[in-house]
């Protein structure tokens, strides 16, 4: 018998050589279950895994670089000094149960993209950038060359500070600062193609603190990754926003009674899952909002996911509900409390977060009439909802108290056209006012 413990990488998914960028602990440390160890980054997300046993860290088996699969052995541990009861087993190779998800993409109003991006401390201005001379592959890990591409970041202009020349999350971000500044770099549009260059005033450099107090905070992680995707998407996507209102005074009522009738159950059904339903029917009868723009190509889905954003204490993230429309309500509403839960935990694996087709920004937990979401490139619109009110309306002879829902719906104008997103969401409206219309 051994007081040993040795902890392995758990089931990510689909994702095989993740390399790590980070390791957490070192030799010597006294973890307990579910602290974090190591970071590993994929092309898709960067993750940070956690230990399964507590003790004392008596060798690392892994460093920055290694690419790892699951199963691979990341570190042993001592039993007895973290008080983790599981750790007094014989040495044996464990399987983390969670992941915790670090993703790209969110939904909330993009930060200042030039105060949310680093420049390395050897990025040129971008007046002197130049471009390298061709016929040879920028040298960088399939993660970067994703970033970059998702920029519209052309990587043989980059400069790599990396050894040999490699090109980093940072080095990029570094580019996007300098163009921003310099108006020197052109990028890719969304859809494919170059874009104009971005000939913009330098950003203001401003001692605040000789105007008072102030103290600085760094940006979580997630709001660092998701910033540049934001500002790119607002770049790029030529942004309209239908506003509408929907009447939910019977869907209100419905949803009262279901949750009284299911007390006993603990599922709480919230307007959210309606949403879904609606949304589904909407996007089956105007297909082109269930569509991604492809270089000059109109990629058609035939598949429903629904992504809704999800607040957590270090930013926005997005679930992803599969095959909305094969569920039923109260199922939608059992699956995205659960997939807030983990949110709000991190363990948000990857491919929860993947395939949407349209997402649900909702604030009607907070307030607000109407305003502006952000689509999530690649979708071509996204459905803001704000706090339900009551308000007066006409009935043909009084005045009387209608609960209203603000419907805020952002298109790609490329993609959808005014009278396209006038239907859909009047189309939405009739829907969440009379939900027996769902089964037609």
């Amino acid at each position: 018998m051994s007081d040993l413990t040795a902890i392995a990488v758990p089931d990510i998914g689909d994702f095989k050589d993740v390399e790590v960028i980070e390791v957490l602990v070192k030799v010597g440390d006294t973890i307990s279950a579910e602290d974090s160890l190591i970071t590993v980054e994929s092309d898709k997300a960067s993750m940070e895994i956690p230990a399964t046993s507590g003790g004392v860290i008596t060798k690392i088996d892994v460093k920055v670089g290694d690419k790892i699969n699951m199963g691979d052995v990341l570190l042993h541990v001592k039993a007895g000094a973290a008080g983790d009861a599981s750790a007094s087993t014989e040495a044996k190779v464990e399987s983390a149960p969670a992941v915790q998800a670090k993703p790209t993409p969110a939904l909330a109003p993009a930060p200042t993209p030039t105060e949310s991006i680093a420049v390395p401390a050897s990025a040129p201005p971008a007046a002197a950038i130049a471009v390298p001379a061709t016929g040879q592959l920028p040298h960088a890990s399939p993660s970067v060359r994703k970033f970059a591409r998702e920029l519209g970041v052309d990587l043989t202009r980059v400069t790599g500070t990396g050894p040999k020349g490699r090109i980093s999350q940072e080095d990029v971000q570094g580019f996007v600062k300098a163009a921003l500044q310099g108006g020197a770099a052109p990028v890719s549009s969304a859809a494919g193609g170059t874009g104009v260059g971005l000939d913009l005033l330098a950003w203001p450099k401003v001692d605040f603190a000789k105007f008072g107090p102030i103290q600085s905070k760094p940006l979580s992680r997630i709001k660092k990754l998701s910033g540049a995707n934001l500002h790119r998407n607002w770049v790029m996507i030529p942004h309209v926003t239908n506003n509408d209102e929907a009447d939910i005074t019977e869907l209100e009522a419905l949803r009262v009674q279901l949750n009284k009738e299911n007390e006993k159950s603990g599922v709480k059904v919230t307007m959210l899952a309606f949403l879904m339903k609606a949304v589904v029917a909407a996007l089956k009868k105007y297909p082109e909002f269930n569509a991604s723009l492809d270089g000059d190509s109109l990629v058609l889905k035939q598949y429903y996911n629904i992504g809704f954003a999800a607040d957590t204490p270090n930013g926005l993230v997005v679930p992803v509900i599969t095959d909305a429309d094969k569920k039923g309500v109260i199922e939608l509403a059992q699956e995205t409390s659960a997939m807030a839960k983990l949110a709000r935990e991190g363990k948000l694996s990857p491919t929860q977060m993947q395939g949407g087709c349209i997402s649900i920004s909702s604030l009607g937990g907070i307030g607000g009439t109407h305003f502006t979401p952000i689509i999530n490139a690649p979708e071509v619109a996204i459905l803001g909802v704000s706090k339900s009110y009551q308000k007066p309306v006409w009935d043909g002879k009084a005045f009387v108290p209608r609960l209203t829902l603000p419907l805020s719906l952002s298109y790609d104008h490329r993609v959808i056209d005014g009278a396209s997103a006038a239907r859909f969401n009047a189309y939405l409206g009739a829907l969440l006012a009379d939900f027996r219309r769902i089964i037609l």
